[in-house]
């Protein structure tokens, strides 16, 4: 007899930010900006983020923005079992994974006229990907936007949601998986060189639902995303990787939260990053900066849980940071297994030493390590084409790269 969804599903209240009894997981949600403060530098949640460069993103003080650019492109075969509709503000398909975690995300779901929502239908098992391509307002432009992505029970998809193009862009996604749904999504920052963006995503694992999440940031100014994942009923499978390549002048952060409140569901976090500064500039050099916050909370009624998080950054050269914070908060001891780990470090001795001994130079060597280090992540999506967009993009990036 299978088990009702309202039986199992455990009840969360968020409560006001800095409580004496808040976790992670009860942070404060809301669809309105109004009942958020201005992010200040000193706030944990902003702490690391350059304020003064979202371009009034998270106060209010943007100019006039616009709907964001997005379409939709699916398969001749796949198109009877995908539905692609906008969605008016109120709608109740919009909002169920979660409500938004900060200013920035409450100031975009207000500003938002219309909504992106993407179906797939009841035991469909698409044949090619779902791409989502969002597009930047254009220099000096400010863009808001939702995207709803939501597999019906039993359905087996792949999404590719690619963000592209100039300007400052903030937005809110989720992703509703229902009962045994197969979702894998490739989320990939591939801005121009002055976008903004900033997101909010809440990712809804059903019952023996599965998810693999794979995020990949080489483009843009600033850029900064938030995922939470939410289980709401046994048997949820969640895997997050993610890469990222920051140059010099760039800032990336990824801050977020794998919440167990469902017994026996796993997750996976994999995140990692390479930073190249401007060291033949001197005095004259821009910075590379990095932010990962990984938080996974094990409520008291998460018994059975496994789960894993690790955070790897390389440091190319010098004039680069990155900032590593896994926490782990763990209710209950009746679980599988729990732990985190994260490095921040230069290139390895042993390895180096290994490649120059066979008569590879050094900067060829430091080339070999860095494709070495990111295959872990990107050999593990099964879409072929995508994982030769990202190979091609790391290579890219070490073209340029002063080692």
């Amino acid at each position: 007899m299978t088990t009702q969804l309202n039986e199992t599903e455990a009840t969360i209240t968020p409560v006001q930010a800095g409580t004496d009894h808040q976790t992670k997981g009860d942070r404060f949600t809301s669809f309105s900006a109004a009942d958020f403060a201005v992010p200040r530098g000193k706030d944990e949640d902003w702490r690391f983020t350059p304020l003064r460069e979202l371009r009034g993103l998270h106060d209010g003080s943007a100019v006039a923005g616009k709907r964001a650019a997005v379409a939709v492109g699916v398969s001749d075969d796949d198109a009877p079992n995908v539905t692609v509709e906008q969605l008016e503000p109120g709608d109740e398909r919009l909002g169920r994974a979660g409500a938004p975690v900060d200013r920035a995300a409450a100031q975009a779901w207000e500003n938002t006229e219309s909504a992106d929502y993407v179906r797939i239908s009841k035991d469909a098992a698409l044949k090619a990907p779902v791409t989502i391509t969002v597009d930047g307002p254009g220099e000096d432009g400010i863009s808001y936007g939702t995207l709803v992505v939501e597999l019906e029970p039993h359905a087996e998809a792949v999404v590719f949601v690619r963000y592209e193009g100039s300007g400052a862009h903030s937005d809110n996604v989720e992703f509703v998986v229902g009962t045994g749904a197969k979702l894998t999504t490739v989320v990939f920052e591939d801005w121009n060189d002055d976008a903004v963006h900033l997101s909010n995503s809440h990712i809804q694992v059903g019952r023996d639902a599965t998810v693999r999440h794979y995020y990949a940031a080489f483009g843009g100014h600033v850029v900064r995303s938030v995922p939470h994942v939410r289980y709401t009923d046994t048997g949820g499978d969640a895997e997050l990787l993610g890469l990222y390549f920051a140059d010099a002048g760039q800032y990336f952060e990824q801050r977020l939260l794998v919440d167990h409140s469902i017994r026996n569901c796993r997750s996976n976090v994999l995140y990692k990053g390479a930073l190249q500064g401007e060291p033949e500039k001197g005095k004259d050099a821009r910075e590379a900066r990095t932010a990962w916050i990984g938080d996974v909370l094990i409520r008291p009624e998460a018994t059975g849980t496994d789960t894993y998080e690790k955070n790897n950054n390389l440091l190319l050269t010098s004039g680069a940071r990155a900032d590593a914070v896994p926490n782990l908060e763990i209710q209950t001891g009746e679980i599988v297994g729990a732990g985190h780990a994260a490095t921040v470090g230069r290139f390895d001795d042993e390895h180096m030493f290994y490649l120059q001994s066979r008569g590879i130079d050094p900067a060829n060597a430091k080339m070999l390590i860095v494709r070495g280090f990111f295959t872990d992540v990107i050999k593990r999506i099964p879409e072929e084409s995508i994982r030769e967009l990202l190979e091609d993009k790391v290579e890219a990036e070490l073209q340029h790269t002063v080692l």
